[in-house]
């Protein structure tokens, strides 16, 4: 039903009702009332509606076909996307998942501390993913040909670092070398050395390294990468 979909919708956007009553120029109650109880929605209505929310799907509100975001239907004809869960994984229909720009926000350690004070970017949105609590530009070529610089990693937050790595996958890492932050993507695996890691690069012009689990101080599980294709 298209007043289910849309609640649907606003939820996803982070809007509340009156927001978004207000938006269309609709009565107060109008649009909440109509998604509660299950009411039609006059087509004059949902023009409104997509006049107002260009990125809200139009297929996908009348018919519950294809992806709630209009660009996710779009989003592979110039971008490439590889996937990383977990296998107890549960993936999202869709989600919002800010971009940030590292030097922006001054490092992953801020960052990861609170969100909240940050400004991304943009936002991405791709159906069918796992959870995910941002996304960054890679720099370097550690991860070569797997990731190059310029790609985007989607991650989600490891809090507890110590006892919450999955052995073998790939990782956002933030370490503290000789004062200054290192951030960098690598394959996480144990080391033969008490207390430390191996971070394992794809590229193999980079040599294996093991440090102390101490000295890293933010941790993200990479979900997804994605690469924007050039036409040149």
């Amino acid at each position: 039903m298209v007043s289910e979909r849309l609640g649907q919708y606003i939820d996803q956007k982070g809007l509340s009702y009156y927001a978004f009553e207000n938006s269309l120029g609709a009565g107060r109650g109008s649009i909440s009332k109509a998604v509660k109880e299950g009411k039609s929605i006059g087509s004059n209505v949902i023009e409104n509606i997509l006049s107002q929310y260009p990125d809200l799907n139009p297929i996908w509100l009348v018919t519950g076909r294809g992806s709630m975001f209009k660009q996710d239907d779009d989003f592979l004809l110039n971008k490439s996307i590889d996937a990383f869960p977990l296998r107890t994984d549960k993936n999202l229909e869709s989600q919002q998942i800010p971009l940030y720009d590292i030097e922006a926000v001054a490092g992953l350690v801020p960052l990861f501390q609170d969100r909240t004070t940050q400004t991304p970017l943009d936002y991405i949105s791709i159906p069918r993913l796992p959870k995910c609590d941002g996304a960054v530009y890679v720099t370097g070529d550690s991860m070569y040909p797997l990731l190059k610089s310029g790609d985007i990693v989607l991650y989600k937050e490891v809090n507890d670092i110590k006892n919450e790595i999955f052995w073998g996958e790939m990782y956002l890492l933030s370490m503290d070398m000789s004062g200054e932050e290192y951030i960098t993507v690598k394959y996480i695996q144990k080391s033969e050395h008490q207390g430390h890691v191996r971070l394992v690069s794809q590229n193999k012009h980079h040599q294996d390294k093991d440090v102390e689990m101490s000295k890293i101080k933010a941790l993200a599980l990479v979900k997804a990468s994605i690469r924007i294709n050039s036409m040149n």
